[in-house]
């Protein structure tokens, strides 16, 4: 690479906006694939996998492109209190999220599909209960730790790469809170033409997705930088897709018409419940490092 196409990059805004055209063109072979089928589970999952891929796909190349270091993604693990934290995270707002739904009666706890399914599943027909409650345990663990790699593919590029680059660029409110609006919509072609939403109207849904996207992106933006490491972001991420879509949701019994708006990423529950928790870490962006989100590897390499 010359020296002219080298200085191309050399700004923020230009690694950010080469990094968005990379994530689009790789992200549109999988949404069409995706769509095509008109579900998330096309290709036997295969296809969403990819998807979950390309920013951090995006992310690498974009280092690589503008020949800079790729430590500045975050690699190193930093401190476990942080990775705690963020496991911890959506245990904490998905918990209050749908014990409100269940005390409530918007939705009601013990779907009897989703007990005798996981019940069958470990062969403990005749203690359903304790199947649920095992079942629990492994997915907040075991499960995590399976979502963890797909995860990751996405935040080496939102997190890993793109946060702190908005960071740099626009300050942390406003990087925050544009890194959940880019993630957001990245998220619309399969909510609003395959099967990745809950049965509501695609502008109820998508609203309420917005808001808790946008609330885990400050969140999360909050502990990539105080921590330095991606690896927050993407426990986070892992323990979000594990504890909500393999357990809350499908443990949540209809209770008529309102469930469907009350439950699950596209009901209004979570976003509420997320909201207050996101204005809690942006009240402490004073404690982020000073030169948080300015990692001197982001230099061109000569």
């Amino acid at each position: 690479m010359n020296r002219e196409m080298r200085m191309r990059f050399d700004s923020t805004g230009s690694r950010i906006g080469l990094f968005l055209l990379l994530t689009l063109a790789l992200s549109s072979v999988f949404w069409a694939l995706v769509i095509i089928q008109g579900k998330l589970g096309g290709g036997l999952g295969t296809y969403v996998r990819g998807l979950m891929w390309c920013p951090g796909v995006a992310a690498l190349l974009t280092c690589r492109i503008a020949r800079i270091d790729i430590g500045v993604i975050g690699w190193r693990w930093g401190r476990t209190r942080w990775q705690v934290a963020a496991w911890l995270l959506p245990l904490l707002y998905a918990g209050v999220a749908y014990g409100i739904v269940w005390a409530t009666g918007l939705g009601g706890f013990g779907s009897p599909e989703f007990f005798k399914r996981v019940a069958e599943g470990f062969g403990w027909t005749t203690a359903p209960n304790a199947a649920v409650l095992v079942f629990f345990l492994s997915t907040a663990t075991l499960g995590v730790i399976g979502a963890l790699p797909w995860a990751l593919g996405e935040e080496i590029g939102w997190r890993g790469f793109l946060a702190p680059a908005m960071h740099r660029q626009f300050g942390f409110t406003r990087g925050a809170l544009l890194t959940g609006v880019i993630w957001a919509l990245w998220h619309a072609p399969i909510l609003l033409f395959a099967d990745y939403n809950s049965g509501t109207p695609w502008w109820f849904g998508f609203s309420c997705f917005l808001v808790l996207v946008v609330c885990d992106s400050v969140m999360m933006a909050w502990l990539r930088m105080r921590s330095g490491s991606v690896w927050t972001a993407a426990i986070l991420h892992a323990s979000h897709n594990a504890l909500i879509q393999v357990f809350f949701t499908p443990a949540t019994s209809p209770r008529g018409d309102i469930t469907p708006y009350a439950i699950d990423e596209f009901g209004f529950m979570l976003a509420l419940v997320a909201l207050p928790l996101a204005f809690w870490f942006w009240h402490r962006r004073d404690r982020l490092p000073v030169d948080a989100g300015a990692d001197p590897s982001l230099e061109p390499i000569r």
